[in-house]
């Protein structure tokens, strides 16, 4: 079992920019990968961001190429997104999903709001 915790959501402003943080524990290991998604009022839940726990093969969403950066931080055991120039097509319920390479994501957080005010 995975434990997922997100934090580091809020209000801000266009322009603007926020750290969420996603806090594993439990059965993780170099052969699971994490990842970041996202899900608007009335859409569907998309993907951000994805890194291995390692910290290797990130990949990105076209939408955020640029100006949002996924990265692992070993000492905390968090996989943080660092989202700059946050625009109000941002705004979203913002997920934190783990899971074995391969086999899709099948842990997920509770998410954390992000709001982009113009």
């Amino acid at each position: 079992q995975v434990q997922l915790v997100e934090s580091g959501g809020g209000l801000v402003q266009a322009g603007d920019s926020l750290r969420l943080s996603c806090a594993a524990s439990g059965r993780t290991t170099s052969r699971y990968r994490v990842a970041w998604f996202r899900q608007a009022p009335g859409k569907e839940r998309e993907f951000v961001a994805s890194i291995r726990w390692s910290g290797g093969a990130i990949s990105y969403a076209d939408s955020v190429k640029g100006r949002f950066t996924i990265s692992r931080d070993n000492a905390k055991a968090t996989v943080d997104l660092q989202m700059n120039s946050l625009q109000p097509e941002d705004t979203a319920v913002y997920y934190c999903a783990a899971g074995a390479i391969g086999f899709g994501y099948n842990y997920w957080g509770q998410g954390t709001q992000v709001t982009v005010s113009s």
